[in-house]
């Protein structure tokens, strides 16, 4: 059997593995990347054309310093590759009035958006109704009683090739990125950490895990408890040919409700496009990352539809383009986990993105590597460790 000696693995390249190789790569480091797939691909949590990128992230400030240096870096990346990754086209909150709203698994996820722009200075607009249908008449659904957070920083990015300018960075500055090879065992060593792949295995002195779906069975306890996938369904509708959809248009979050499921979010049309995507999040049922149906059922869309855009977003018909299937894995309060595996000390978990990761992922990236290569940094990880669900 093969045996590679590496002063540090990534397993996994999807959003944080292909960020985090990139970063260590950069930084003159001996790495290792694996992929039980070749990156960028279907099956995990990283595709689908388009991924939201926003500044004052309702999830909490600990998150705005990984957002704002993650577009300062994926300028850097659209230099050095000539790819454009990150669009900013802004970006529209529409919410209840109502305080008591629970969205994306966080409380007030709209007050907080605005706690937080008014905190680190970022530039925002309230917006009334009208001024909302004026600007953007495709939200003409949106009622007098919901309020509209407007973010001209905000817009999209397109993941597929952020990862792939990612692994292709890194694999300029020296990394060896290994695909199609699943890690079956990790276990600790005398040199540091053992991975055992089908035909190979891997001494690192260290490894980041960053594994998404598959990171649970990976990792073992306590993770695998902590640690749930959700199947999510992105959802394309065609526009009505003479639908309005003025240039620049934004990326939108739209809660009507008070529940978790009670919101939708959306993108602009893609240039030379005649369709949006949409999408919705489910956290009721639980599946296993090799057992996903990815087959998205014709009334799954038809619900998308008629519970979520019919009334509220116009020049959108209910006929469907495409709609695809994807991953989230999901931390008991939505947060991540960034942080040593209490049992394997050589073994630094970056997981899980519990649905809202990509925005972040590039500075992630560089805070994991500042942290296993023991550097200087302005990131703070300790929101993010494992100690808080006292295991």
């Amino acid at each position: 059997m093969q045996t590679i000696r590496t002063d540090i693995a990534v397993v996994g390249l999807g959003a944080m593995g292909s960020a985090t190789l990139y970063q260590l790569a950069r930084r003159g480091t001996e790495v290792v990347g694996v992929d039980r797939f070749l990156p960028p691909h279907d099956r995990g949590s990283s595709h689908g054309e388009t991924r939201i990128t926003r500044q004052a992230v309702g999830e909490g400030a600990a998150y705005v310093p990984f957002v704002l240096a993650s577009q300062r870096i994926w300028r850097e990346l659209e230099e050095a590759s000539g790819h454009e990754l990150f669009h900013a086209c802004g970006g529209l909150i529409i919410a209840p009035r109502d305080a008591n709203a629970s969205h994306h698994g966080k409380t007030d996820f709209f007050a907080t958006t605005m706690a937080t722009a008014e905190r680190f200075g970022i530039a925002h607009q309230l917006l009334e109704r009208d001024e909302v249908i004026s600007r953007f008449p495709q939200f003409a659904g949106m009622t007098d009683d919901q309020s509209a957070y407007y973010e001209p920083g905000a817009g999209y990015l397109h993941p597929e090739r952020c990862i792939d300018v990612q692994l292709g960075q890194a694999h300029h500055y020296g990394a060896r990125i290994l695909t199609g090879s699943a890690v079956q065992a990790m276990e600790n060593s005398a040199y540091g950490v053992r991975l055992t792949l089908g035909d190979s295995r891997i001494d690192a002195r260290q490894v980041a895990v960053a594994a998404g779906a598959w990171c649970g069975e990976l990792l073992g306890a306590p993770f695998a408890h902590l640690l749930t996938v959700r199947r999510q369904v992105l959802h394309w509708f065609a526009l009505d040919p003479h639908a309005r959809f003025p240039h620049p248009s934004p990326i939108h979050i739209w809660m009507h409700g008070s529940g978790d499921s009670d919101y939708f979010y959306g993108f602009p049309p893609l240039p030379g496009a005649l369709d949006i995507k949409v999408a919705t999040e489910q956290y009721h049922s639980a599946v296993h990352a090799d057992a996903l149906e990815r087959q998205v059922a014709p009334h799954e869309s038809e619900m998308m539809f008629e519970r979520h855009l019919r009334g509220r977003m116009t020049g959108v018909t209910s006929r469907v383009v495409d709609a695809k299937a994807c991953l989230y894995t999901v931390t008991p309060d939505h947060g991540f986990i960034l942080d040593t595996h209490p049992d394997m000390p050589g073994v630094f978990v970056v997981s899980a993105c519990s649905g809202h990761g990509f925005k972040h992922s590039a500075a992630i990236g560089q805070a994991v590597a500042e942290r296993l290569l023991a550097q200087p940094s302005d990131f703070d990880l300790s929101p993010f460790a494992l100690s808080r669900f006292r295991v």
